[in-house]
C-alpha cells in the first residue's frame, strides 16, 4: 500500500469558519422549525387577531364610527400595529425557555457569531408577524376593507410593521435574558404593552378622551405607529409620520441591543 503524499497533505485548505449572515439564517431555521414542533403556536397566532378584528368591528364598530364598515378602515391598520407588539412577547419566552433547558449555554460554547441566537429570534418573529398580518389584511379584504394606496402601500405597510416589530422585540428578549420563566416574561410584557396598547389611537380619536389622556395618547410610540400605518395603507402617510413612528423601534434597537450582548456574556 503506497504512502500518502506529502503534497496531497498540503494542498488542503482549512474550511472557512462560516459567517455572522450564515449563523443567523441557521438560528432563523432553527426558529421555523419550532412552529412545527410547537403548533400551538400558530393556533394563539391565527386565533387572536381574528378575534379581535371581528369583535371590535361588529360589536364596537356602529357605536364608535356609525357603522361597521366605516370603522373598519379606522381599525384594521391599528389592529395590524397591536398583533405585531403583542407577537414580540413571544421572542422573551422563547427565549427564557432556552435558557431554562441549558441551550443557550451550549450556544456559547459554539465558535459562533456571539448575536447569532438573537438573530434567529428576530426571524422567528418576523414569520409570526408576517402571517398574523396577512391574515388580518385577509379577514379585513374579506369584511370590505380597501387600503386606497394599492398594493404598494400594503408592501410599505408591512415593512414598516417589521421595522416595529424588530424594535419592540429587544424589549422582550432583555426580559428573557433577565427572567428564567416564560410565564413571568408574558406576564411583565403584557403589563407593560396592555397600557401603551389601549391607551393610543388604535381604537379610537383621542379627541373623545379626558384632557389629561389625551396628551399621553397623542405622545404614546404606538399611537405615532398606527398613525403611519394608517397613512401609508391610505397613501396620505408624510415622511414625517413615518420618521416618526420608527423613532422607538431605532432608540429600542440601538440601546437595547449591547444590554443584550452584554447580559448574555454576563451570564
Amino acid at each position: 500500500m503506497s504512502a500518502t503524499s506529502p503534497a496531497m497533505l498540503t494542498t488542503a485548505r482549512p474550511a472557512r469558519p462560516p459567517s455572522a449572515a450564515s449563523n443567523a439564517l441557521v438560528f432563523g431555521w432553527r426558529a421555523v422549525l419550532k412552529f412545527r414542533h410547537v403548533p400551538e403556536q400558530l393556533f394563539d397566532l391565527v386565533m387572536t387577531p381574528i378575534m379581535f378584528t371581528l369583535l371590535f368591528t361588529f360589536v364596537f364598530g356602529g357605536a364608535l364610527a356609525g357603522s361597521p364598515d366605516d370603522y373598519l378602515q379606522f381599525f384594521l391598520p391599528g389592529i395590524l400595529v397591536q398583533t405585531v407588539v403583542f407577537n414580540s412577547v413571544y421572542s422573551g419566552m422563547g427565549l427564557s425557555t432556552d435558557l431554562s433547558k441549558g441551550l443557550f449555554d451550549r450556544f456559547r460554547s459554539l465558535p459562533i457569531w456571539q448575536l447569532s441566537p438573537f438573530a434567529g429570534l428576530m426571524v422567528g418573529d418576523v414569520l409570526r408577524h408576517l402571517i398574523a398580518g396577512l391574515i388580518i389584511l385577509g379577514i379585513g379584504l374579506i369584511l370590505g376593507f380597501r387600503p386606497e394606496a394599492g398594493v404598494s402601500g400594503v408592501v410599505f405597510s408591512f415593512l414598516l410593521l417589521f421595522a416595529i416589530g424588530f424594535g419592540t422585540g429587544w424589549i422582550f428578549i432583555v426580559l428573557g435574558l433577565l427572567i428564567r420563566t416564560p410565564v413571568t416574561v408574558m406576564t411583565i410584557g403584557f403589563t407593560v404593552i396592555f397600557p401603551l396598547v389601549f391607551a393610543s389611537n388604535i381604537m379610537v380619536q383621542p379627541e373623545t378622551m379626558p384632557g389629561w389622556l389625551q396628551a399621553f395618547v397623542v405622545n404614546n410610540p404606538v399611537s405615532h405607529m398606527t398613525t403611519a400605518l394608517r397613512g401609508l395603507m391610505a397613501g396620505t402617510a408624510t415622511g414625517g409620520e413615518v420618521l416618526l413612528a420608527l423613532v422607538a423601534p431605532v432608540l429600542l434597537t440601538v440601546l437595547l441591543s449591547p444590554v443584550t450582548l452584554w447580559l448574555y456574556r454576563r451570564s
